[in-house]
Parts: C-alpha cells; structure tokens; sequence
C-alpha cells in the first residue's frame, strides 16, 4: 500500500531539514509530483531557517566580542514606556548564556504581540538571570522621562541576582554602575541580549497596563497600552486624568 503525503510529512516533523529532505527524495519514485511539492516546500523552510541564521550570527556580534574579551557575564538593558501618557516605564536587564540560539528574536517593535509572548515564555526559561526596573508616572514627572528611563535601567541592573561585567545598553549610559558600559545606538535591532531586554520590558509593561485597564476602564488602556492614541485622548478630554496619567504628558489635553 502507497504511503500518504500525511504519513510522510508526519514522520518527517522532528528531522533536522536535510535529513527530511533526504527522507524526502527517497520517495521520489514512489510518490511522484505530491512529494516534489514537499521537497520545494522544505527546501523554502530550510532556507528561510539559513537566512535566520545569518541574522541572528550577526545580531550577535556584541555579545561574541564581549566573550572573545573574556567577559562571562553580559547583560543586555532596554526599556519599554518613554512615549505613553500613562502608566510607568519599564526596563530589563537580561544575561542570556554563551552561543544560544532562540529563533526569530528581535526589536520587540518589530515583533507581533502573540511573537513577542512567545519570545517572552523563552527567554525567561533560557536567560541565565533577568532583573526588572520600574519607575513609576508621578517619578517621571518629577524628574522627566529620560532621567525616569536611566533611572529604571540602573534598577533593572541592581535587580540581577548576579553581577554582570558587561553591559550592552540601548543608546544610553548609565551612572553610578561600576560596570564596563557599552551604549549601542538602535542596539534593540544590533545585540541580541538587548533585543531580549526590550521583550521582557515591553511584554512586562503591557501586563501592568492590562491590569490597570480593569481598574480604570474609561480609558482604554487594554488597547493602547497608555501611548497617545486618538481614542486616548478623547477618554482624557472627557473623563478628565486618572492616577496613573503622567501629569507632565497630559496637562495639554485637560
């Protein structure tokens, strides 16, 4: 009896691709045009995978320099929230291990919401240690947003539970850390460590939103996260600021 292009793919789904595509051809004959649809089919996913590959390796440069220099621990730092209207901001500190691979991590700002909960249950199973900074709406409006980032960040590296001796930083330096720095430009799209410090800031911060968001529901924020939305503004312009708005943000629209 011929085997079905079902039974072939299901005995195929946990090979490596070139052994799939090995396994593949050896039904060629048997098969006929069904089975060379599923060769060009692996052949695509393998090369999309190759490509993911090369992305990540290069994504990767940082942290590969870091332990070419003999650094054991690197930390890579982001934060989530400068923009919004309400709500906090958000930061993460995130020390992956040596020559891990964790596909299709990224910017979070280029990741969709499912992709990023999915990255975010990854590399809280995979990161050797994470720590989280929080500074809250009333802090940013005493000290500004940026000094509130900064200052959330410099938590965010207090709250590992180990001491990193190197940090990868989204485009910012930090005081007070005794701690080799290393400020990278757009380093959520250069450093995976970063990449992985901007999930775990922006996926930790739309939780706190969504919670917020049943405390305060006129507001919307289940949607938009706090940022300046149109529907935003018009909740703020009718229901006036709730506790968590930034005054220093919002004071234009009341």
């Amino acid at each position: 009896m011929k085997i079905s292009i079902k039974e072939i793919e299901s005995s195929i789904k946990d090979l490596s691709f070139d052994e799939a595509l090995e396994k593949l051809y050896s039904y060629k004959e048997e098969c006929g045009d069904k089975v060379l649809k599923l060769i060009e089919k692996y052949k695509k996913k393998k090369d999309q995978y190759q490509l993911e590959v090369k992305r990540y390796e290069e994504m990767s440069n940082y942290e590969k320099d870091g332990f070419n220099k003999g650094y054991k621990l690197i930390a890579g730092i982001d934060e989530a929230g400068r923009g919004p209207l309400a709500g906090p901001v958000v930061a993460a500190a995130v020390v992956l291990p040596k020559d891990i691979f964790i596909e299709g991590l990224n910017d979070s700002k280029k990741l969709s919401e499912k992709k990023r909960d999915e990255l975010f249950d990854i590399i809280k199973n995979k990161a050797l240690d994470i720590g989280i900074g929080i500074v809250d709406e009333k802090e940013i409006d005493q000290i500004n947003i940026l000094n509130a980032a900064k200052k959330a960040m410099t938590l965010a590296v207090n709250n590992l539970s180990t001491c990193p001796d190197l940090l990868l930083i989204d485009a910012e330096s930090l005081d007070g850390l005794n701690i080799k720095q290393v400020p990278i430009v757009k380093g959520d799209t250069l450093s995976i460590s970063i990449a992985a410090a901007s999930i775990i800031a922006k996926v930790t911060r739309d939780k706190m939103m969504e919670e917020m968001d049943k405390k305060y529901p006129d507001y919307g924020f289940i949607k938009h996260k706090g940022y300046g939305t149109k529907d935003h503004i018009n909740s703020i312009k009718k229901f006036g600021i709730c506790p968590i708005h930034r005054i220093s943000f919002t004071k234009k629209f009341v």
